[in-house]
């Protein structure tokens, strides 16, 4: 399946003649959004490209600026094994943020849309010109957007790899497991290797080593940096 982008149409600036005599260039709209689409058919392509061109928050990329992308919509009937290709390809850029407008949602798209880094998803139903103007001006802001039935599905889908993956194994979505959320709750508190040792049940050798491990995973200097970073995140 080969997937059209879309074609270019350059700005052409404004002028005004002002009481002074010659035309200058003068602002007249916010920054735009810098957009490339990407549709599996010229069908959905044009549509909409047609939607979205005419809109004054939108700047539409050819395929050879597409690169710098803030906002990269996906178009597609379903995901499939092209769709999915393309959006991993679309996760390498680290500088755009993916939408996905869809037909059908299948039962495990959504599985497929975490793994693929989508930030964003509208049904094709959905997507009039002022819904899309909404997709792509959330995801600029670095916001997610969901219809609300598939919000649901995602909460429970993350609830479900908790109780089912994490809880286990004594870990957390925090990035921090249980033990170590403990210890630098402590650290926090004043308490020095003996007292955590003893507050936990743990000996003095294996909270050093645990407290050692955050630090090196997550790339801390120290122990304070360890417990200043936990508090920023939330993660204490």
């Amino acid at each position: 399946m080969i997937f059209t982008q879309t074609t270019h149409e350059p700005r052409v600036p404004r002028q005004h003649t002002g009481p002074g005599g010659p035309a200058t260039d003068t602002p007249t709209t916010p920054e735009r959004v810098s957009v490339a689409v990407y549709a599996e058919d010229p069908v959905l392509h044009t549509g909409v490209v047609q939607q979205l061109r005419q809109r004054p928050e939108i700047e539409l990329l050819a395929d050879a600026d597409a690169d710098r992308a803030r906002a990269s919509l996906v178009v597609v009937d379903r995901v499939d094994e092209p769709t999915v290709q393309l959006l991993h390809r679309l996760q390498r850029n680290t500088s755009t943020r993916t939408g996905l407008v869809v037909g059908l949602f299948e039962a495990g798209s959504l599985q497929t849309m975490i793994e693929c880094g989508v930030a964003a998803v509208l049904r094709r139903s959905e997507a009039d010109r002022d819904g899309l103007v909404r997709l792509v001006t959330a995801m600029a802001k670095g916001e997610g957007v969901l219809p609300g039935d598939l919000l649901g599905k995602l909460l429970d889908h993350v609830s479900r790899v908790q109780r089912t993956v994490l809880d286990p194994r004594g870990l957390t979505l925090s990035t921090l497991t249980t033990r170590e959320a403990d210890m630098l709750r402590l650290v926090s508190e004043g308490f020095d290797t003996a007292e955590i040792a003893q507050k936990t049940s743990y000996s003095e050798r294996t909270v050093k080593n645990v407290l050692h491990e955050v630090a090196t995973r997550l790339q801390l200097r120290n122990r304070a940096h360890a417990v200043g970073y936990a508090m920023r995140h939330g993660l204490i």
